[in-house]
């Protein structure tokens, strides 16, 4: 794996692990009500908000490649769109040395 990949696979790891906190904080919202999480995208700059309700993102959690961004957020060479609406894209990691890294760092794991 090159260093831009282990840079954008570490940033969204990062930001997963935020969101895991702010999914607790908000372990009492109603499943249906929405709430804003990060963008885990692999700019470790971005801090945009993301409204998902809890179901959505635990959808996205079920599997460890896969990560919320923002739309314009998907880095095509590593990653795949997996799902896309008018508030955000989950994406799929491709590369095999950046699915690794998102794997191995699964908070849930």
């Amino acid at each position: 794996m090159g260093a831009r990949e282990e840079r954008v696979a570490r940033n969204e790891t990062l930001f997963r692990e935020v969101n895991e906190r702010i999914r607790q904080v908000n372990a009492g919202v109603a499943t249906e009500e929405e709430a804003d999480f990060l963008c885990e995208c692999g700019d470790d700059s971005c801090t945009q908000p993301i409204a998902l309700t809890p179901r959505e993102y635990e959808q996205v959690r079920l599997d460890a490649t896969h990560f919320v961004v923002a739309p314009g957020h998907v880095v095509a060479d590593i990653e795949r769109v997996v799902e896309k609406n008018a508030r955000f894209a989950v994406v799929e990691k491709t590369d095999p040395d950046a699915a690794k890294v998102a794997v191995r760092e699964d908070p849930r794991s």
